[in-house]
C-alpha cells in the first residue's frame, strides 16, 4: 500500500513540473513555440489524504470479498487444500480456514456414509434420499447359468487419507474402487455355487461376499474407503432354475408326505398293538386272577375237607344220622304213603319217595 501511495505522489509531481515548465498544459509558450497536447490533471490522492486513504481501504476490503480468501469446512467433510494444482497431505478439519486467493483452492469431500443400492428395479426416490443407484450384480453360476444379486453397500471415505485418496483416484474415487471390487467379489463368491444351492446358502453367501469386499477394499493403498456394512437382499435365478427348484421343491414335500403317513400308520399299527396287548394282558390279569380265585378256593375246600375228615367220628355220624332219622320221621308224619329206602349202616343218605306225587322226589342229607 506504501508503494502505491509513493507512485502515485511521484507522478502528481511528475505532471506539477511539467505545468510549471510550460506554463500549464493546452497553452503555447511565450516564445511563439507550439506546445505539446494537453491532458486533464489526474487527482491520484482521491481528494485528499484521509479521504483517499479511506477509498483505499473499502477497495482493498470489496476486493477481498470479492476473492474470498477463506472457506467453511462443515462437519461430516474435509478440505482438500490445493496450490497451484498440487494437493495438501493433510486434509482440512471442520472449521475456518483461509487461503490465499488464486493461488490456492479447496475442495470440500462428504466423509459421512453413503450407500450404493444395486437393484434389478432402480426407485425413483434413491436419488432424493442420496442412495446411489446401480443396476444388480449379474454373474455366472458355476454351470454358467445367469444369475442376478441384489444387494446393498454401506461405507465411508476414510477422512484420515481423505487427500491422498483423491489425489490417487480422484473425485470419482467410488466408482474406480467400490463399484470394481463390488462386483469382482460376488463374481468370484457365486461363481463357486451351483444356482440350486444359492438361495439355501443366503446368510453364508452375504457373510463371505462381506468379508471379501471388506478384505479387498482395506488392501488398498491408504485404505482409502471404510466399509460400514454388505446385505444381501435378494438372488434372482434363472426362470428355468426356478422351475427346477419348484419340481425339486415338490418332490421333496411328497416325499415329506409319504413319510408322514406311513409314520402315521406305524403310530396307529403301534397303538393298536398297545390295545391289543393291553386287553391281552388284562385277560391274562383276569384269567391268573380266576385260575388264582379257584386254586385259593379249592385250597380252602381241600384244607375245610381235611379239617373236616379229622373232625368226623364215629359218634359224630351216628349224630347226624339221628338227625336225618329225625327229619325222615317228620316227613312221615306228613306223608303217610311215602316210600322209605334205608341204608344200612347210615353211610349213604336215607331216601323217601312221595307215592302221592310221582314227579316230586325230595332228597335229604
Amino acid at each position: 500500500m506504501k508503494e502505491n501511495i509513493l507512485m502515485a505522489s511521484d507522478m502528481n509531481d511528475y505532471f506539477n513540473k511539467k505545468k510549471s515548465e510550460n506554463g500549464g498544459f493546452g497553452k503555447k509558450s511565450s516564445g511563439g513555440s507550439g506546445g505539446g497536447p494537453q491532458f486533464p490533471k489526474i487527482d491520484l490522492n482521491f481528494g485528499g489524504g484521509k479521504a483517499g486513504m479511506a477509498y483505499f481501504l473499502v477497495a482493498v476490503v470489496v476486493l477481498l470479498v470479492l476473492a474470498k480468501p477463506f472457506t467453511i469446512i462443515e462437519e461430516g467433510e474435509r478440505g482438500i487444500l490445493s496450490t497451484n494444482g498440487k494437493y495438501q497431505d493433510q486434509a482440512l478439519l471442520p472449521g475456518l480456514h483461509f487461503i490465499v486467493p488464486v493461488i490456492q483452492k479447496v475442495y470440500t469431500v462428504d466423509t459421512k456414509v453413503r450407500i450404493i443400492n444395486y437393484a434389478a428395479r432402480i426407485e425413483a426416490t434413491a436419488r432424493e434420499s442420496g442412495i446411489i443407484a446401480k443396476p444388480a450384480v449379474t454373474v455366472l453360476d458355476k454351470r454358467s447359468l445367469p444369475v442376478s444379486i441384489e444387494l446393498t453397500v454401506q461405507y465411508r471415505l476414510n477422512s484420515q487419507f481423505a487427500a491422498q485418496t483423491i489425489s490417487n483416484w480422484g473425485f470419482s474415487w467410488e466408482d474406480k474402487i467400490i463399484n470394481p471390487v463390488v462386483r469382482d467379489v460376488v463374481r468370484n463368491v457365486i461363481g463357486k455355487y451351483d444356482a440350486e444351492a444359492l438361495t439355501q446358502m443366503r446368510n453364508d453367501l452375504g457373510t463371505e461376499i462381506e468379508a471379501g469386499i471388506r478384505d479387498s477394499v482395506m488392501a488398498l493403498k491408504n485404505a482409502p474407503a471404510i466399509l460400514q456394512s454388505v446385505q444381501l437382499r435378494d438372488i434372482v435365478l434363472p426362470q428355468k432354475v426356478k422351475d427346477q427348484i419348484e419340481r425339486v421343491q415338490i418332490a421333496k414335500q411328497e416325499v415329506q408326505k409319504a413319510e408322514q403317513d406311513v409314520q402315521r400308520v406305524k403310530q396307529e399299527a403301534l397303538k393298536r398293538a398297545a390295545e391289543a396287548e393291553g386287553v391281552a394282558q388284562k385277560a391274562r390279569i383276569e384269567a391268573k386272577g380266576k385260575a388264582d380265585a379257584v386254586t385259593i378256593e379249592a385250597d380252602a375246600q381241600a384244607k375245610a375237607n381235611i379239617l373236616i375228615s379229622k373232625s368226623l367220628t364215629t359218634k359224630l355220624l351216628a349224630l347226624e344220622q339221628i338227625k336225618v332219622q329225625g327229619k325222615f320221621n317228620e316227613a312221615l308224619e306228613v306223608n303217610k304213603d311215602a316210600k322209605i329206602f334205608l341204608t344200612p349202616g347210615g353211610s349213604t343218605p336215607n331216601i323217601w319217595v312221595d307215592t302221592k306225587d310221582i314227579q316230586k322226589r325230595t332228597t335229604a342229607n
